[in-house]
């Protein structure tokens, strides 16, 4: 069934026609029409599904459709991330072009004035995380009392930061008669219980693949020493100069270590992570979505929700400690049915992290093992460049006092 046979409004329809959306989704076709009848739903998928459009879509059809009948917000989506939040703000702005629907992504970070005015002028759709939201509520500057969806977006992630409470909390706010929509990436006892506090006689939906890492993406690993990765990410990036690549680190202190090493050989990066302003934060993603820089070096604040088209590769310069977030990193390539490519450096000490992954996707990584010349060909051709690694990497250990980077925190 395409797009164009759904009984959607003819502005959203010629809208998905013009930015190339031809056919829904697994997600989108099963959740869609269940949205459209004024169901809840909750729906269970993977990273890089299409799930944002599957309640997009209907959501902005609804208010086409019925928004004259009511003032105010008429839509909520909560959300973990400021980010996030503003990406999903986007893609109502992108997908509603063509109406007079009016959109905020609301987040702290940035003065909230600005906000605060925009409320003030009227909008339908609120997209936003809970601190600033439940801040401008308390003032009385925001009023969700109307609304006719509530959706709550990446809802696993949301218990892991820590917002389970705030969920609850948000219900006191919002009309008892309403439709609410649950998304999340993984399901646990947690997530079911927190689904059913929210949801009244939902249709369930679970988009699970055999293997959770999309069938766009080739994967695999390759054992690399952790004081050699240095080596090895740099022949990557100089082989790949063409390649929009996304780099993950375990921590934020690895993360600038490594943006300056790569800077010592001439390899210009950015660092993304939550020890930055949030106006860097979305200059720096800007930046990499625009492809003025082609490098992004970050811990896994950006490996949930954040669709930045065009990544071709991922590297896992260190293995996650949650297998999960395996899933989700590299489902930042690959995306829109395009091939994507990821390759993981693993450690010794990191080969029971690997064996979690394995265990979690079901699933065998293939793995290389380089040959001992290749591999020191590779450190070789580093050490030609006239740095001595060794040395750079024990007075960084000294300014910082740090005895060993991988136990930094």
């Amino acid at each position: 069934m395409k797009f164009s046979q759904y009984p959607i409004a003819k502005e959203i329809k010629e809208r998905l026609e013009e930015i190339g959306y031809k056919r829904p989704t697994d997600i989108q076709y099963k959740a869609i029409r269940h949205i459209m009848e004024g169901e809840d739903v909750m729906a269970i998928a993977q990273t890089g599904t299409g799930k944002t459009a599957a309640f997009v879509i209907p959501i902005l059809d609804w208010i086409l459709k019925n928004g004259k009948k009511n003032k105010g917000v008429k839509c909520l989506v909560m959300v973990p991330t400021r980010e996030l939040a503003k990406q999903i703000a986007s893609v109502f702005q992108d997908i509603g072009k063509k109406t007079k629907i009016k959109t905020l992504g609301l987040f702290g970070g940035v003065e909230q004035e600005q906000q605060i005015r925009t409320l003030n002028n009227g909008i339908d759709i609120l997209v936003a995380t809970p601190g600033r939201m439940f801040d401008l509520i308390s003032q009385g500057h925001l009023d969700i009392s109307k609304v006719h969806f509530l959706v709550l977006d990446e809802a696993d992630l949301m218990l892991e930061f820590g917002f389970g409470k705030d969920i609850k909390d948000v219900l006191k706010h919002v009309p008892l008669k309403r439709q609410t929509l649950f998304f999340s990436a993984t399901i646990s006892k947690r997530i079911k219980k927190l689904a059913y506090d929210v949801v009244r006689n939902a249709i369930r939906i679970q988009i699970s693949p055999k293997n959770p890492v999309a069938k766009t993406i080739e994967h695999s690993i390759v054992f690399v020493e952790m004081d050699d990765k240095r080596f090895f990410l740099e022949n990557m990036i100089k082989n790949h100069e063409d390649k929009k690549i996304i780099v993950f680190v375990r921590t934020k202190v690895r993360v600038e270590r490594v943006v300056k090493a790569m800077k010592r050989v001439g390899i210009e990066t950015e660092a993304l992570h939550g020890g930055l302003e949030q106006k860097e934060r979305f200059s720096i993603l800007n930046r990499f979505k625009s492809g003025e820089n082609k490098i992004l070096i970050t811990t896994d604040v950006a490996c949930r929700g954040i669709d930045i088209p065009e990544v071709e590769m991922v590297i896992n310069y260190d293995i996650p400690d949650n297998p999960e977030n395996y899933v989700h990193r590299c489902g930042r390539t690959g995306r829109g049915g395009k091939k994507g490519y990821a390759i993981s450096f693993c450690s010794g000490q990191e080969k029971e992290l690997v064996e979690a992954i394995e265990d979690y996707t079901g699933n065998q990584i293939e793995k290389y093992e380089l040959p001992k010349e290749e591999y020191m060909e590779i450190i070789r051709e580093t050490e030609e460049n006239g740095y001595d690694w060794k040395k750079l990497i024990e007075e960084e250990n000294k300014r910082s006092g740090t005895k060993d980077i991988w136990d930094d925190k």
